[in-house]
């Protein structure tokens, strides 16, 4: 079987970018279709992949400033036509799944959104931080990028969703059903730790407006609580701002710190909406529980009086009730641990290669 994965560009490091690499390496002949690519900000073993851009990946200072250019991707992706392939697999949240084929080709889309900044424009310019001329212009597009992503979405033939929430989303945006499988978290880099917790609560994040981390440092500045954020982003100074004496911000952590720190917090916050989240599960995985807010892949993720709590509104009140009730005595890590490796890259790899074969 000939297969090509597609993939929206590749310069920046994210959850699409962490599902792509266990593609490369399930797949590790295939080629790989993308906008563009900018080595020298993408990780080092990208290198060795064989990427093939196409003709944006040479429009001025597009490798850090795509943005600009988003409303140029459906006629590049609708552009290129693809041959010689039994499969195509896209992992998309942006234009991709409008790629062209053969006849006789199948196409299988794993959906890690539909296209936010078509379908949830104003959740995507807070997400992005995107300048005046930007929005102005991508919401003069907007009917006309509607018409298209849905009109592309028809070229899918089989869609897999990261969650229940896409699920719904590619229902509703683009009247398909999906089968839903999670995306790959490594969950053997954590494990449980023998010491009694420490009484912390942790964040690991972006810190960008949208992951609404601010209500996190409001509910433990409120509370007189410790919390450690680990992580930066452009919303840093603001949150500082907020934050009172028992907020610690830790900057970057190393990813072989994160396991250790996770496993020795009290609870782990996720105070956003996400479309799935990997940090939930990882501190699932370390045996800790979760105080989520009760939507989008939190849904799915944690398991309220099992493996944590979910908070019902976007507001400061709503999380400091559940923090200041929160016991973590009465959450047993090793059901919190066994919960989480059902997210595990294996069960990931399983799922999509029977899927794979049934399609085809």
């Amino acid at each position: 079987m000939k297969l090509a994965l597609i993939h929206d560009w590749l310069n920046q490091i994210g959850g699409a970018e962490d599902v792509l690499a266990d593609l490369v390496m399930m797949f590790p002949d295939s080629p790989i279709y993308t906008s563009l690519y900018a080595p020298d900000i993408m990780p080092e073993f990208y290198k060795k992949w064989d990427i093939r851009t196409l003709w944006m990946d040479k429009l001025p200072s597009i490798h850090t400033k795509h943005q600009p250019y988003l409303p140029l991707y459906p006629i590049a992706w609708g552009g290129l036509k693809l041959k010689g392939y039994d499969l195509l697999l896209s992992n998309k949240s942006g234009f991709c799944h409008g790629v062209r084929y053969e006849a006789g080709t199948i196409h299988i889309c794993y959906c890690l959104a539909p296209t936010r900044y078509v379908w949830q424009l104003d959740e995507y310019i807070a997400r992005e931080g995107l300048g005046r001329i930007a929005q102005i212009g991508l919401k003069l597009m907007l009917p006309a990028l509607k018409w298209w992503d849905k009109r592309a979405s028809k070229r899918v033939h089989h869609f897999i969703a990261i969650s229940t929430e896409i699920r719904d989303r590619i229902k509703r945006y683009y009247d398909r059903d999906s089968v839903i499988i999670y995306p790959p978290v490594h969950t053997a880099r954590f494990a449980l730790m023998d010491e009694t917790p420490e009484n912390y609560f942790l964040i690991v994040s972006r810190l960008i407006p949208y992951k609404r981390i601010d209500l996190a440092v409001q509910a433990a500045t409120q509370l007189g609580v410790k919390l450690k954020i680990a992580g930066k982003g452009r919303d840093l100074d603001r949150l500082k701002g907020l934050a009172g004496d028992t907020v610690e911000f830790l900057g970057y952590v190393p990813d072989d710190e994160l396991p250790r720190l996770m496993a020795r917090c009290k609870a782990f916050l996720f105070p956003g909406l996400e479309d799935f989240g990997i940090t939930p599960v990882q501190a699932q995985a370390a045996g800790r529980p979760v105080i989520a807010y009760g939507a989008g892949g939190a849904l799915d993720t944690v398991i309220p009086s099992v493996t944590g709590e979910h908070f019902h509104e976007l507001t400061v009140e709503s999380l400091m009730g559940v923090m200041q009730e929160f016991d973590e005595t009465r959450y047993d890590p090793q059901t919190i641990r066994e919960h989480a490796q059902k997210f595990d890259v294996s069960v990931f790899k399983r799922e999509l290669l029977a899927f794979i074969e049934n399609a085809i």
